[in-house]
Parts: structure tokens; sequence; C-alpha cells
């Protein structure tokens, strides 16, 4: 079952210029950057008490936040939640009618496997899953 809000992913044109405003906004500075190659992303993690915040950068032009950014603008790509036990999760879910765009998790940012969920069946809104790595 999900457990809490991991994270807030927040599609940004430059994480040079949004790393300032959420500096200034949030009165810290991030405390981690790291690149993601198989979402064509670069990243930086904000945290505000336990909730972080996640800015993705698009590294290429067809990585999905460069096609986001190109259709959407800046803004609130995804909402994730932190899972126990992530393959059991998907299969609930499955089991519920939702469609995992990944099939099998994935390394995701911040030491995570992750899996989407299709966003027609969320309300428009794109559910990633974490768990965490050991």
């Amino acid at each position: 079952m999900m457990t809490n809000v991991e994270h807030i992913g927040i599609a940004v044109k430059s994480l040079t210029v949004s790393n300032a405003l959420f500096t200034k906004l949030l009165g810290e500075k991030p405390y981690k950057s790291e690149a993601v190659e198989s979402e064509g992303v670069t990243t930086s993690f904000f945290k505000v008490n336990q909730t972080k915040i996640e800015l993705l950068e698009a590294t290429h032009p067809d990585s999905p936040i460069a096609k986001f950014l190109e259709k959407k603008g800046e803004g609130i790509h995804h909402l994730a939640f932190e899972v126990g036990d992530i393959y059991a999760e998907i299969e609930r879910l499955k089991a519920e009618g939702f469609t995992p765009l990944n099939e099998t998790p994935k390394r995701g940012a911040d030491n995570k496997l992750v899996c989407f969920l299709h966003p027609k069946e969320t309300n428009g809104v794109l559910v990633e899953l974490c768990q965490e790595i050991v």
C-alpha cells in the first residue's frame, strides 16, 4: 500500500533558473542533483520537512519531460507515493484496473525503484510509485 507522498515532480525549462527560484521560495538550497539517463532528465531535490520537491529538466528534446514542457509548459508533472513493496503494489493496482506505464519497476532518481501509472486512469495526474533501493 501507499504510505505517504514521497515527492512532487515539477517540470522546468532550466534547473539553474528554477533552483534559484525555489531556493528563494523555500529558504534552502537543493540537497541533491542527479542525472537519470533512462528518463532523459537532470533532477534537483528540495526538502520541506518530510516533503520532497523534485525539479526535472530535460536532457534531450525527445525525453518525456521535453514533450511535457512542449505540450503543457512548466508545472507539476507527477505526484509520487512511497510504497513498501513496489512489485505487490503494481499487481494490486493492475487488479484494480490501473495501467502501469512500465510493467516492471526501473531505477529512478534518489535511489528509488519507480513505476508510473497511466494518467488517463488517475484523473489526468501522472502517479509514480517509489520504493527505496536497499
